[in-house]
């Protein structure tokens, strides 16, 4: 989730293994405009021993919250609420495929936002890229 604008991009994993982990986040967060890709923000989960890799191949930084302290990721967490209003805990994620992710993804962008004065996510995301490098309509789910 991207912190400004709160635009969300849900990765479609095999597992959780670092070399995955690094693999999906690296092809999906390589069409966010650098300037909003300044940094990435994780648990201490082991999934993410790839770090390094990941922050020189997106060219960003990576930090870490203190362990049981999900208030420091709060604006994230709240997205995991919203998240599981479409896959409730506990739900077998190996049935659905990068697109039917993108368009979850894609509902929740477009949901308005009281933070954003009640523009949704992906309006905000728009304004902040220059239309000349725009990946994404607003409204409409970033494509690869």
């Amino acid at each position: 989730m991207e912190r400004s604008s709160r635009f969300l991009i849900l990765v479609k994993l095999e597992n959780a293994k670092a070399p995955v982990v690094h693999r999906g986040f690296v092809r999906e967060m390589t069409p966010v405009p650098e300037i909003l890709r300044r940094s990435l923000t994780y648990d201490r989960s082991k999934e993410l021993a790839l770090h390094k890799n990941i922050a020189a191949d997106l060219n960003l930084s990576v930090y870490f919250a203190d362990p049981h302290a999900p208030w420091q990721r709060g604006t994230n967490e709240n997205t995991n609420g919203l998240v599981r209003q479409y896959l409730p805990k506990g739900t077998d994620l190996a049935g659905y495929s990068q697109e039917e992710l993108n368009a979850i993804a894609a509902e929740i962008n477009d949901r308005p936002r009281k933070a954003h004065g009640f523009f949704s996510p992906a309006e905000v995301y728009c304004k902040f890229i220059d239309s000349d490098d725009k990946q994404l309509e607003c409204g409409v789910a970033l494509q690869p």
